[in-house]
């Protein structure tokens, strides 16, 4: 099996989509020989902010030496992406070696599994033939049932920021939702949550209470913000001085706060994590397509933001950098997400729209984007793929303008393969 073989099975239609529980993911990594129960993990659950929170701790660790895997969803340019050790994905030949190892053992299941649990066990035998020190292990949907929480209890648990997502599977509810994604709280361990949702946190804490885990928060009153530019921002964090993320968003200080308080959990259970693994982990992050500037004159930024919650922390970011400035927006969206309470976050800030249809089956048609978006009263123009709309949103922002693409990962790939 080549590399093309390999992703060709991993995507082949005979997957079943998403389907929840965690038999069918237990029951292949048993057949595999449980690859799972020789590793570490921090585990991370949430609605926005996972993947950036994944990639400073992971950072962090590396620092002190460490072998870290990070198993990330999705990919942004390449499906490889999605499992790497101290930041070096997977190899091609690698990738097919596994997948053919594990093939004969997922066909020979009566209930198959979905393409998500094949890859979450493809990642635990590649990170046990690392020989992985810790793995920063990033859920794919809610929690309870993500095929991710077959682990045993985690050397520390993380709950990013929560918002409305995935609601048709995890509930129209915060607390339904927070519920789902209490499920990664194991008996006897410790738990960092973001906070700021007073009907998550009340889950959270009950649920804590319930397995004996000791709840961590971040002390954002700490939080002091300093110098930013397109190229990153410093901040302060209790008795961390002038730290510094190459990540813009606004919104990232207080990922960074939350990885941060996760670094001291794991410091304290004997992992080899000091004050300036911290600082030069934090300030070696990379993590592509969340608020990263592509080019400068237009500035033209690429923004995984793709619900509501993520969309606002986009909004304010903008709105940080560039006070008083109208935007030009490259935009695609998935049909099946809040695209009312998107758009009604982006019109105001709007000068144009260009509209594209973002590679996947969910997407919404760019023609459907652009009238709701003229309908309230924006100019939007459809475009026939993303690197027309990235040509034409440079061309219309002008040297001096600014260009965000935003509303759903599934296009940032695309959006960065143009620069």
């Amino acid at each position: 099996m080549n590399y093309n073989e390999a992703l060709s099975y991993i995507h082949s239609v005979f997957w079943k989509g998403s389907v929840p529980g965690l038999g069918r993911t237990r029951e292949l990594l048993g057949k595999i020989g449980n690859p799972e129960r020789t590793l570490k993990f921090v585990h991370i659950a949430g609605t926005n902010g996972k993947g950036s929170t994944a990639a400073m701790l992971s950072s962090i660790l590396e620092r002190g030496g460490l072998t870290v895997g990070l198993y990330t969803s999705p990919f942004i340019n390449r499906f490889n992406e999605r499992m790497q050790v101290n930041h070096v994905c997977i190899g091609d030949e690698e990738l097919a070696e596994l997948t053919e190892f594990i093939r004969p053992h997922a066909d020979s299941m009566t209930d198959s599994p979905t393409e998500f649990e094949l890859i979450t066990a493809l990642a635990m035998e590649y990170f046990r033939r690392k020989q992985c020190d810790i793995v920063v292990l990033e859920v794919g949907m809610g929690g309870e049932l993500d095929s991710t929480n077959i682990i045993d209890t985690p050397e520390v648990a993380v709950i990013t920021a929560m918002g409305y997502d995935h609601t048709k599977e995890l509930g129209s509810t915060m607390t339904e939702i927070a519920s789902a994604k209490a499920g990664i709280i194991k008996e006897g361990g410790d738990v960092v949550i973001y906070g700021e949702n007073r009907e998550a946190e009340a889950v959270f804490e009950r649920v804590c209470a319930q397995r004996h885990a000791r709840l961590h928060r971040p002390d954002y009153s700490k939080l002091i913000p300093g110098a930013f530019d397109l190229t990153g921002q410093s901040f302060s964090y209790g008795s961390y001085a002038d730290l510094r993320i190459p990540l813009v968003g606004a919104y990232q200080l207080r990922n960074a706060a939350v990885a941060i308080t996760a670094a001291e959990v794991l410091r304290d259970k004997g992992w080899p994590i000091t004050d300036e693994t911290i600082r030069t982990g934090l300030k070696n992050t990379t993590w592509p397509a969340r608020f990263e500037i592509l080019q400068q004159n237009p500035v033209f930024i690429v923004d995984g933001g793709h619900n509501p919650h993520g969309v606002k922390a986009t909004a304010e970011s903008l709105q940080r950098i560039f006070p008083d400035r109208k935007f030009v927006f490259l935009t695609g969206v998935m049909a099946d997400k809040d695209v009312e309470h998107i758009l009604g976050l982006l019109v105001p800030m709007a000068r144009r729209f260009y509209t594209v249809t973002p590679n996947n089956p969910r997407a919404m048609p760019a023609e459907e984007l652009a009238r709701r978006i003229a309908a309230l009263g924006v100019e939007a123009l459809p475009c026939a793929s993303i690197p027309e709309g990235v040509r034409a949103a440079i061309d219309f922002a002008g040297p001096d303008g600014v260009v965000c693409a935003v509303g759903s990962l599934y296009m940032s790939g695309d959006v960065r393969s143009c620069f």
